[in-house]
């Protein structure tokens, strides 16, 4: 990455490895140097908890409010009624009304450790998708937002061209996925004022959906930014191990645990975890780096104190150990 920003967010977010791709670099930039800014990231209530694999997202809504810009978690009550098919080779299960709120309210828990929600202009803020998806009327909803999709786009983007050439089942309810979320951002656009939304690399066709239904509808510049799909050093997927994913919700997996799993990291990937997953400062983060044989395992308890001290607070890296 060869651009050098005047915002202290995207400073950050390029020094870190945060940045995987953006729509617009230099506007963004612009955008974010001109005062307080809104963004947001969806997350939709499939379980009780997030877990490991969410948490460099909910670490750059973190960054956002330390550099001085507003985080927005919106929840996705309306869109998990349909299910995000996005890098799913199978239709997600659907589940109840009743599942969907029990599952928002354990979530939830999940941002307090790590944002500060309030009424001031930095404070988070949690949205329910659910409050305008639910009062959708369809033939309304087709005529003045669905004439702004085209078939041709969408069937180009991966997780749906991969599902044809497998010739899996692509419901008609998961393609109306996009539509949706694209749709979240034009409401959040036009009753916050929030024209940046965050999110995973798989979620970039989601996201520029959402930019150009802000650019057609009401001619407003939006931005996306995604993060890379994080994977260890040995090829496994970030968060999951062998007793199966790592609940960041205290009761579903102890802090304990969650320190051992830190603990555990791979050696070659301590440096990126300490500047994805903590706030240790980048020159403290290269002194153990540079950590060799045995003593990488004092970075490696860094690592774990710190990734546990955000979400369990001070007291639970001591008594792990």
């Amino acid at each position: 990455m060869t651009y050098h920003p005047k915002s202290d967010f995207l400073q950050i977010a390029i020094e870190r490895g945060f940045l995987a791709d953006c729509t617009d670099l230099q506007g963004l930039d612009d955008k974010l140097s001109t005062g307080v800014v809104p963004a947001y990231i969806g997350y939709d209530a499939t379980a009780q908890s997030l877990h490991v694999g969410h948490l460099m997202n909910v670490m750059l809504l973190r960054w956002m409010q330390k550099t001085g810009h507003k985080p927005i978690t919106l929840m996705g009550g309306g869109t998990t009624k349909v299910g995000d098919p996005t890098d799913k080779e199978k239709s997600r299960p659907i589940l109840s009304n009743e599942d969907i709120a029990a599952n928002l309210e354990g979530i939830k828990k999940n941002f307090a450790p790590f944002l500060k929600f309030g009424d001031g202009p930095t404070d988070a803020v949690m949205i329910n998708n659910d409050d305008w998806l639910s009062e959708i009327r369809w033939i309304e909803f087709l005529r003045d937002y669905g004439k702004h999709f085209t078939i041709n786009t969408m069937i180009k983007q991966e997780t749906v061209a991969r599902r044809l050439r497998n010739e899996e089942p692509y419901t008609f309810l998961e393609f109306n996925y996009m539509l949706l979320q694209a749709y979240d951002f034009l409401e959040l656009s036009r009753r916050m004022n929030c024209r940046i939304q965050l999110g995973g690399s798989d979620q970039w066709g989601n996201i520029t959906n959402g930019t150009e239904l802000c650019r057609k509808l009401d001619g407003v510049q939006a931005f996306g930014l995604t993060t890379p799909l994080i994977t260890t050093a040995s090829g496994g997927k970030m968060g999951k191990t062998a007793e199966g994913a790592v609940w960041l919700n205290p009761d579903m997996r102890s802090p304990f645990d969650y320190w051992q799993f830190w603990r555990n990291t791979e050696d070659a990937d301590v440096g990126r975890f300490l500047k994805l997953f903590t706030d240790v400062p980048l020159d403290e983060i290269a002194e153990l780096e540079a950590l060799e044989g045995a003593q990488i395992n004092e970075a490696k308890k860094r690592l774990a104190d710190e990734a546990t001290t955000l979400l369990h607070g001070a007291e639970a890296p001591a008594e792990a150990r």
